[in-house]
């Protein structure tokens, strides 16, 4: 080992392979790609406190990906027979794209389960988009799901992260959801000292104060993602934290799923391991879903807090 390895070895995060007291770094293996991310680009409609991903109106270094963009990638699951059964889209906002619906659209034609992350406020809310979106719910039903990111279950606190008024938007095109049928689910942050019982019983309330057939209790329909902060001091993860912490590699997010993006001036899309980890380029994988098929070290905070230790995942 030379001089600049062991300088490296002091320092959390830094070298892919051993972490900082000399413990070899957790890895974790494709085990199926279930689930295949499409970021629709980094722009959005507002700009929220924390946002993991830094979108906002001028962010544009992630730009929007095309139907023809994603269709390769289908493509490939088809003639390589992996066992995806559900695509994802997540932004910014997906629905400032223009080409969402039809993605959304070439993705359930294929026969999967399609989720889309959005914030239900205006960009959905145009009336091209609700025409294009309420013919896919009538045509594929419960196929599609919209999660929708609302923070906390109070205006205060939501409209604290989003913007003054941005609850209340919310809540208005979760109505118009529910009333053309769409299946709905929520993403929230376990960001306040109010533990997850109370978070939940919470939106419990919520839901049925308006009629939304969402279910508080279940994971998968009310998610409560850990906070994300670059900053904070958080464990590495070695081999030997698997059986400390019980739990397994097969676990962890990108153990089953991978994202598809396309960088601001790049001639093609590329993968990614997370759907996390948007800007790091030691996450990049390769250009096809074959290419993006091997290992994933857990060099990055993002890898500890949410995904080992916070145990949450993006996919539905």
């Amino acid at each position: 080992m030379n001089l600049e390895q062991a300088g490296l070895r002091h320092q959390k995060f830094a070298d892919p392979q051993i972490c900082a007291d000399g413990a070899p770094r957790a890895r974790v293996a494709l085990r199926a790609l279930e689930t295949l991310w499409f970021n629709t680009g980094t722009l959005c409609n507002i700009t929220c406190v924390n946002c993991y991903i830094e979108s906002s109106p001028t962010n544009d270094a992630l730009v929007y990906l095309s139907a023809e963009d994603i269709a390769p990638y289908l493509d490939e699951i088809a003639a390589r027979g992996l066992p995806t059964r559900e695509i994802g889209f997540t932004g910014g906002e997906p629905y400032m794209n223009p080409e969402m619906n039809e993605m959304a659209a070439l993705a359930l034609s294929r026969g999967f389960e399609v989720l889309v992350l959005t914030n239900a406020m205006r960009p959905m809310m145009r009336p091209r988009v609700r025409e294009g979106l309420a013919a896919l719910v009538r045509e594929h039903g419960k196929r599609l799901t919209l999660r929708i990111s609302l923070d906390h279950w109070s205006a205060p606190r939501h409209d604290s992260l989003r913007g003054a008024g941005s609850f209340a938007r919310t809540i208005e095109g979760m109505k118009w959801l529910a009333g053309i049928g769409a299946r709905m689910a929520v993403a929230g942050r376990m960001l306040w000292e109010e533990s997850e019982r109370e978070t939940r019983a919470g939106f419990a309330r919520l839901y049925a104060e308006h009629g939304f057939e969402i279910d508080a209790e279940d994971p998968a329909e009310t998610v409560l993602f850990p906070e994300m902060d670059e900053t904070a001091e958080v464990p590495e993860i070695t081999t030997a934290c698997w059986d400390i912490l019980g739990k397994s590699p097969e676990s962890v997010m990108c153990a089953t799923s991978r994202m598809v993006v396309k960088r601001k001036g790049a001639a093609h899309p590329v993968v990614l391991s997370c759907t996390l980890l948007p800007y790091d380029p030691q996450f990049e994988m390769g250009r096809t879903l074959g290419e993006a098929a091997g290992e994933v070290a857990l060099n990055h905070p993002h890898c500890a807090k949410f995904c080992v230790l916070g145990g949450a995942s993006c996919s539905g």
